[in-house]
């Protein structure tokens, strides 16, 4: 991983002690007003993703080169391609949590349907409301219980008061994870397993209905058999969400994606279906990756 990307990663990854103020938009997709202020970020149900010549940089380092993607929506798509290759970068661009790294900046567009998520009037908190992120190390709010771990967005977003119960039930068991924790609701999310964790951080995202749902490595910390419960939720959840999966992981990626995106030195490679990325890639780089001959 370069340099540039390990201090993304560092200064991007959510202080679980202001996460909830702060990472949660407000429940109600805004409606652009006369002036065009609030644009709407989701103008249909479950739009695609697409990628517009963006470029992103920190600084005078340019970490992200002219990539056009389209992740098209009930699919998951695998960015794969060695360390510091800009595949992170990428996506962390698309819920605009790159802006939040001093210097930063991006070039281009970020599509939601016919929003740019960075248009000018586009407000941030709606932006990360639609475009859910899980990171590498599961962060549960360590200070809150299971419960009010995924239920802090809910109340964050205005979700009345009545309906919490049901929403938070139903994202725990979208993820895999209600029959495990159903009598244990009130205790420390922390004290769950590392598996656990990751999984109630993907209910969390989970319980405000996003659109789409980022994954940056969310197996590299985690054991076969957990790692294995997280596929097949991204097998389950792709089906009404849109998935995109940064992982290192050759064979994650061959199990669990539609397509899949070779990315080196900030430039997509190749994107394509996955089975033929795996075995009759187009380009010669993406088939010596893929092989093991560099990477």
């Amino acid at each position: 991983m370069s340099q540039h990307e390990t201090a993304a990663r560092q200064m991007t990854e959510p202080d679980p002690a202001t996460e909830a103020a702060r990472a949660w938009p407000s429940a109600t997709r805004r409606e652009a007003g006369p002036d065009g202020a609030g644009a709407q970020v989701a103008a249909v149900a479950r739009p695609a993703i697409r990628l517009e010549s963006l470029n992103a940089f920190y600084g005078d380092h340019q970490a992200v080169k002219d990539v056009s993607l389209e992740f098209t929506a009930g699919e998951a798509t695998a960015i794969i391609g060695p360390s510091g290759c800009g595949k992170s970068t990428m996506v962390r661009c698309i819920n605009r949590m790159h802006e939040e790294i001093p210097g930063a900046r991006i070039e281009g567009r970020v599509m939601l349907g016919d929003i740019d998520l960075h248009g000018r009037d586009v407000d941030v908190v709606a932006v990360r409301r639609v475009v859910g992120m899980v990171f590498q190390k599961p962060n549960p709010f360590p200070t809150m219980s299971v419960f009010d771990n995924v239920a802090a967005g809910l109340r964050f977003t205005g979700t009345p008061r009545g309906e919490i119960d049901a929403r938070v039930q139903g994202a725990l068991e979208d993820a895999g994870l209600w029959n495990e924790v159903k009598d244990r609701l009130g205790r420390p999310g922390t004290g769950l397993s590392g598996g656990q964790q990751q999984r109630l951080c993907i209910a969390r995202a989970l319980a405000v209905d996003p659109d789409v749902l980022l994954m940056d490595e969310p197996c590299s910390a985690l054991d076969p058999v957990a790692t294995l419960r997280i596929e097949e939720l991204i097998a389950d959840l792709k089906q009404r969400v849109t998935i995109a999966i940064v992982t290192h992981n050759m064979q994650q990626a061959a199990r669990v994606a539609d397509t899949t995106a070779f990315m080196l030195a900030g430039e997509l490679v190749e994107h394509d279906e996955t089975n033929r990325i795996f075995t009759n890639p187009s380009d010669d780089r993406t088939e010596q990756y893929v092989t093991g001959k560099f990477g």
